[in-house]
């Protein structure tokens, strides 16, 4: 059984959510509690945001308990057009400096002055660089990388003791995630949804090419993150290739070919993608049977389950489906009925893990404890 408890500890231990992104060992405490009375196989969590680290940088793309959000809302991404259409052909000709000298400054306060440091590229040869970073504005934005570093770092390793402490449990702990799509990384960071949206009918061929772009880094910090990790699960996250954002001819150009080579670059160092597939996957499932047998897990948002098992379920293992509104206002009559309809359909034959179909965060921790309980005396390993 999957639980993805993401930030379900704060409800479930009776803490507002900015008491736990800010106190650590308390946080920690409740998730073992939590995951001690469950007993998942596998969970997803807990997710914890670095408040600090994120107040040092300035960081405008994301709002958290406290700040910009209520002490009881988890952190929420702020989706903006951060880089204009006409600013492809920068970002296309040298990345690395533009993410320097525009993105970084325009999404992060506390790095302004990274606008003033010089080319990459004159690093290499120039002694003219010791001016530039001894400019206040220069040497402000690194005092602030270096602080948020050791901050950052401090948080980084409070996550890995966690899975540590878990370990001797028995509990194999998913944290963090291996990549997304790049499409999603373009439409996410750089363009929004509505300028990406529109680079499919004004500029493909950008689009395209910006996506190409990051392939390569989003392959190698998948595999690096996946070798940090106890097993071979890597976690992937995937926002916009579902039938609600894009048609099937869209998907097939702007989406797919860049997903399927990042997860088979995954597969082919060792690693078992675990996809998260948000909204409705229907018109997508025929894709994924392109992926090599056996070697994905499918976590499944509001797809239909049931036609996924028919469609894929001799390609991959398929996770998810119990609704977080049952979960949340159901009756525990309903959230057996339904968990024992997907045993019954989506289990025949093995292939299936329980779960959720998305994180647990806003779960009533009685209606979880049902499912649970009702999943282990019902179900059966295959």
């Amino acid at each position: 059984m999957f639980l993805p408890i993401s930030v379900f500890g704060a409800k479930y231990g009776g803490i507002t959510l900015q008491e736990a992104f800010s106190n650590t060992a308390k946080w920690h405490d409740i998730n073992e509690k939590l995951l001690l009375e469950y007993q998942p196989d596998l969970f997803l969590g807990p997710m914890g945001f670095d408040m600090e680290t994120n107040a040092i940088v300035g960081n405008k793309l994301v709002k958290w308990p406290g700040h910009g959000v209520d002490e009881n809302t988890t952190f929420q991404f702020v989706e903006g057009e951060y880089v204009k259409a006409e600013e492809y052909d920068a970002f296309l000709d040298n990345p690395g400096d533009f993410i320097l000298h525009t993105y970084m400054p325009r999404v992060y306060n506390g790095l302004e002055g990274l606008q003033y440091m010089p080319s990459l590229m004159s690093l290499f040869t120039s002694m003219g660089m010791f001016f530039f970073i001894a400019m206040p504005q220069v040497a402000e934005a690194l005092d602030n990388l270096t602080k948020a570093a050791k901050r950052g770092s401090q948080f980084m390793m409070s996550t890995a003791a966690f899975a540590s402490r878990m370990r001797p449990h028995g509990f194999p702990l998913l944290v963090g995630f291996g990549s997304q799509a790049p499409f999603d990384m373009v439409s996410d960071y750089l363009r929004g949804l509505k300028g990406s949206t529109l680079d499919m009918f004004r500029y493909p061929d950008k689009l395209l090419a910006a996506q190409q772009k990051f392939l390569p880094y989003l392959i190698d910090s998948a595999i690096a993150m996946g070798r940090m990790m106890p097993g071979t699960l890597s976690f992937c996250f995937l926002h916009r290739g579902s039938d609600e954002f894009m048609s099937p001819k869209q998907f097939e150009t702007f989406y797919w070919p860049g997903l399927k080579t990042l997860l088979l670059a995954m597969i082919d160092a060792g690693l078992t993608p675990l996809v998260f597939r948000e909204g409705s996957w229907n018109q997508r499932l025929e894709y994924l049977r392109e992926l090599p047998k056996g070697k994905v897990v499918g976590w499944f948002d509001r797809t239909n389950l049931f036609r996924a098992k028919e469609m894929i379920g001799d390609t991959m293992c398929i996770c998810g489906d119990m609704p977080l509104s049952l979960l949340r206002t159901g009756t525990p009559e309903q959230v057996k009925d339904y968990a024992k309809r997907l045993i019954d359909v989506v289990g025949k034959g093995g292939g299936f893990i329980m779960g959720s179909n998305t994180v647990l965060d806003s779960a009533e921790p009685e209606l979880v404890k049902v499912w649970v309980d009702f999943t282990m005396e019902y179900g059966v390993y295959q």
